[in-house]
């Protein structure tokens, strides 16, 4: 809650709210509703309506509301009232306008004159990432670009009266500001020309600006004659597809605000993520005293260096004055209250998707949204060639990889302009999707009909809304099939129905696009429970789903509650605590720091890896050595910090607020996964090895978190999306796999789990759960059990006994969380020197110990036969030169984790590259079609028959 003794010390006239300006999918009516409560209870004012992506606001600004679209606006401008909001509705015409036109000032005027008799005064016209340049008759009338937009943006201010008015220049920040601030002709002239009464808006240094000075707002002030509005992107993710950001308010000097005329914070892409954001900016707003910049000030040069390495400047003083500003007393304070908010009962909206963009949008081609109703396109007013790409979206192009590196924009083109001309529009209120919290057999009687009391109301496709008039309660009956929010569903037939209630669970109902409805199963289809009986090996395969209600959730569903009703239940083990959300948001921090324990994890990672030599073929004794000693605790202790993350992720798969689950759950998902694979690399360096088999390791080149580069990430002297990816990119970078970013490439699991997968070092006793996976993947991922079902141990002995027997040192199993075995991964150095003692020792002993006269029926057994009496195959010269390690693997599927067999390969391919190994093959037959495209998807690529290599 906010401190009711804290002093008002910004006038009346500062606004201070929230701009929803990022690309991508638009908030939601009812998102937006619930935002300006919030912003009423903390305090704040204003609300700048600017979604870029929204068809009607930017790429076909000309279009007048529709009556249901003016019904949906004007009520939203009537919430914000309600609740004391200044709504400010923005339009954004500068891609195709003419300046000099009169038909397009006149379409401005009229379009913006309708959304003032809806009930709004206030208003900003945006001209932010467009192309400066002016056509031929523009240029014949105004003396410059700034002209042109001095003269539409004073008259149309003239013409509406507003309380409010805002401008967003194309110069908006100093780095675009040509060729400086206090040089800027364009900024003079806007400073001269615009109406005094004419709010400029600023981002600062940068795009998105790390820090705020007050002498960088002094500056730009004096050059437009008037203080800016800060239009703040410091929480803004649209440009990164890894990177969320949780982090308080931080940067800035509460001593800049009476310099300022106000801060509006263009947050993250997914709107429940963003309490801490705004609650820590009101927080901020109603200080006068910078404590992180007092504190610095205080203490010596020395103590200043010693405390930059844990992410924190000094000491956070208790009992502060409520005057004073501290991002972290902040973030505590926002914490405590956002800790409810997963306790709301919220249905989830659409499936997991990031709201984000995953490639370089065209302005006129608006980006797909999922979730929101798509209306018919209208022709584009300028010819594809006149398309016009944001300079600061031209940065942004980069898919759900985690790389650094940028595609080329001429390779992105091509996309773009073949892109169908989807459109948005966000004030379509209709648009929630159910998801499933619990699944229940919906109540029948013995005739097959509803239980009396229940009603079917058609809702969606393959979809009814089952209502029990007694006890006034709603349930959503699904065939397992998508929800249309288009177009009037068709109720689906009886025979399929399940009930959704909206209530917490283990696990959600799948949802997926219509067009991927053809390839699912049916809702009667179970999926194996016997993991051994389940064939084939699947990478960001679908995920088979199962109606049967006591496979969807292994947690009593508890009993249905109406929506946004706080829960009631008895805190339990399985409840979030502030600490849980404390670990949440230093996972996902500010765009240029990380939380102290996401630095944590990336120092004691880096210092196991570097020391890793310590623990290379040392005996029980030597584990008594202090360097030693504290290598296998802090081993033990990076373990702890894994298992941090995997109970976070449990928690939150239990959390009420589905709708801000499906927000969170995509980034918690990939970076646990993250960590997983580096604890998994961790165990395999400190596994024990025979002195015959100690290996030594190569590190001395994979110093990717050196000093240079963090200083690089930290500094803000670049922009965020220059190095990329965040906290789980970095931790991605510290695995020796140079050319393995395509294994960092995962599909999101579609429905919320709390499974996990557990890759570590083979063992022993793991020998029989690997033969049982390599039974039933052996014959082009099916189960082979009836062919061999007279020697079933044989297909283990032939693929992956003699390697895992004579030298098991690279190898890795998957366990899933009731540890049991579901994929192996086994690797030798050399594979022509290790075929040869294969052929020399395991084949003969083999060859006894299964008579051909066994494999009669076996479909396989010309193939079994010549490599029982003829030994394995001689490995090509071309694929030896290049790549000497040799590669067997099997993989159960399906899985609920798709990204499980990358993470394996990751691991096995980090272990090879450590041991100074840059390539491996391997054998695939070339009748085996399904194992082929397997081992693509892994990145493997033909280099003969029979044969497949990859470089890492």
């Amino acid at each position: 809650m906010m401190d009711s003794r804290r002093p008002v010390t910004r006038n009346k006239d500062f606004l201070c709210g929230v701009v929803e300006g990022f690309y991508g999918r638009p908030w939601t009516t009812e998102q937006r509703k619930d935002l300006f409560q919030k912003m009423k209870k903390w305090d704040m004012d204003s609300y700048l309506y600017a979604p870029k992506d929204d068809y009607k606001h930017r790429a076909y600004w000309r279009e007048l509301y529709t009556v249901e679209e003016a019904d949906h606006l004007s009520g939203l401008v009537a919430a914000a009232k309600e609740n004391g909001i200044r709504f400010i509705y923005a339009i954004s015409p500068g891609l195709d306008i003419g300046y000099s036109n009169t038909k397009d000032v006149a379409a401005l005027k009229r379009k913006l004159e309708q959304v003032s008799q809806l009930g709004c005064d206030a208003f900003a016209v945006l001209f932010d990432d467009i192309d400066p340049e002016m056509s031929k008759a523009d240029k014949e009338i105004f003396k410059s670009f700034a002209h042109a937009q001095v003269s539409v943006t004073n008259e149309i201010f003239q013409h509406l009266n507003p309380s409010t008015f805002l401008f967003c220049p194309t110069q908006y920040c100093a780095t675009r500001a040509i060729p400086n601030v206090k040089t800027s002709e364009y900024l003079k002239t806007l400073g001269s020309k615009l109406d005094l009464q004419i709010d400029i808006m600023w981002t600062g240094p940068k795009v998105i600006s790390k820090d705020l000075s007050i002498e960088s707002i002094e500056e730009v002030a004096e050059v437009m004659r008037r203080p800016p509005v800060i239009w703040d992107n410091l929480h803004a993710n649209d440009y990164d597809q890894k990177r969320i950001f949780l982090g308080p308010y931080s940067g800035r000097s509460p001593q800049l605000i009476p310099r300022l005329r106000g801060v509006l914070t263009n947050p993250n892409c997914e709107y429940g993520s963003n309490f801490v954001a705004i609650h820590t900016l009101a927080q901020w707003s109603r200080c006068s005293v910078d404590a992180k910049k007092k504190i610095e000030e205080a203490m010596n040069p020395d103590a200043k260096l010693e405390t930059e390495n844990d992410g924190e400047v000094g000491q956070v003083p208790e009992n502060m004055d409520p005057h004073i500003y501290h991002p972290t007393v902040a973030l505590k304070a926002a914490l405590q209250e956002w800790l409810q908010e997963f306790k709301r009962v919220k249905t989830a909206w659409g499936p997991i998707v990031k709201p984000q963009i995953a490639t370089v949008p065209a302005p006129l081609v608006p980006s797909v949204n999922t979730c929101i109703a798509a209306v018919s396109s209208t022709a584009c007013n300028l010819p594809v060639s006149d398309v016009i790409l944001a300079p600061r979206i031209i940065n942004n192009a980069l898919t759900n990889a985690s790389t650094t590196e940028l595609p080329a924009l001429d390779n992105a083109f091509p996309s773009i302009l073949a892109a169908p001309p989807t459109v948005m529009n966000s004030l379509m209120a209709d648009n929630k999707v159910v998801c499933a919290d619990s699944v229940q057999t919906v109540p029948m009687n013995s005739s097959g009909s509803l239980s009396p009391g229940l009603t079917v109301v058609p809702v969606s496709i393959s979809s009814t809304k089952v209502c029990d008039a007694e006890n006034s309660q709603t349930i959503i009956t699904s065939g397992l099939e998508p929800m249309d929010t288009a177009t009037p569903p068709n109720p689906s037939p009886p025979d399929q129905m399940v009930v959704i209630a909206e209530s917490r669970a283990t696990e959600d109902v799948l949802m997926v696009d219509r067009e991927e409805r053809s390839d699912m199963s049916s809702p009667d289809e179970s999926t194996e429970s016997n993991t051994a009986s389940i064939s084939g090996m699947n990478v960001d395969s679908d995920i088979k789903v199962n109606s049967n209600p006591a496979t969807l959730s292994n947690t009593p569903s508890s009993t249905m509650q109406v929506e946004n009703q706080e829960s009631l239940e008895t805190e339990t083990s399985d409840d979030l605590t502030v600490s849980d959300l404390q670990l949440l948001c230093d996972l996902f921090y500010l765009p240029f720091e990380h939380g102290i324990q996401g630095i944590q994890i990336l120092n004691e990672f880096q210092w196991l890896k570097i020391n890793c030599s310590l623990v290379a073929g040392i005996s029980l004794k030597d584990r008594e050595k202090p360097e030693i000693s504290e290598w296998y605790e802090r081993a033990t202790k990076f373990e702890e910090l894994a298992d941090n993350l995997n109970r976070l992720l449990t928690k939150l798969n239990l959390v009420n607020n589905r709708e801000l689950l499906y927000e969170l759950y995509p980034y918690m998902w990939d970076i646990r996964g993250v960590v997983s694979l580096l604890n998994s690399y961790i165990k395999w360096l400190a596994m024990e090895r025979t002195p015959a088999n100690v290996t030594t390791f190569v590190h001395g080149s994979y110093t990717w978190f050196s000093k240079g580069w963090r200083e690089a990430f930290m500094s803000g002297d670049q922009e965020p999306w220059v190095i990329r990816g965040g906290l789980t990119a970095e931790l991605q970078r510290l695995i020796p796999v140079d050319r393995g970013t395509d294994l960092y490439v995962y599909k999101t699991p579609a429905i919320p789990s709390s499974q996990t997968y557990t890759i570590r070092p083979f063992r022993p006793d793991d020998m029989d759960a690997v033969y049982k996976i390599v039974l039933a993947t052996y014959k082009d991922g099916i189960n082979a059990a009836e062919e061999f079902i007279h020697c079933p141990k044989l297909p283990g002995d032939l693929k992956v006994g003699g390697y895992l027997s004579l030298n098991a040192d690279l190898s890795f199993v998957v366990e899933d969380d009731n540890e049991l075995v579901v994929g192996i991964a086994v690797a030798v150095l050399n594979g022509k020197e290790f075929r040869r003692k294969l052929n020399a020792s395991w084949i003969p002993m083999l060859k006894d110990k299964h008579p051909i006269s066994l494999l009669e029926n076996s479909v396989d057994v010309n193939r079994v036969n010549s490599i029982l009496h003829s030994g394995m195959t001689e490995v090509p010269d071309q694929i030896l030169s290049n790549h000497q390690a040799e590669l067997r693997f099997a993989i159960m599927s399906p899985l609920v984790d798709p990204s499980v067999p990358k993470r394996l390969m990751t691991c096995i391919l980090a272990a090879l590259r450590a041991n100074g190994v840059f390539g491996c093959y391997v054998e695939v037959p070339s009748v085996d079609k399904h194992t082929t495209e397997f081992c693509k998807k892994l990145g493997f690529v033909d280099l003969c028959p029979d044969f497949m290599v990859r470089n890492f």
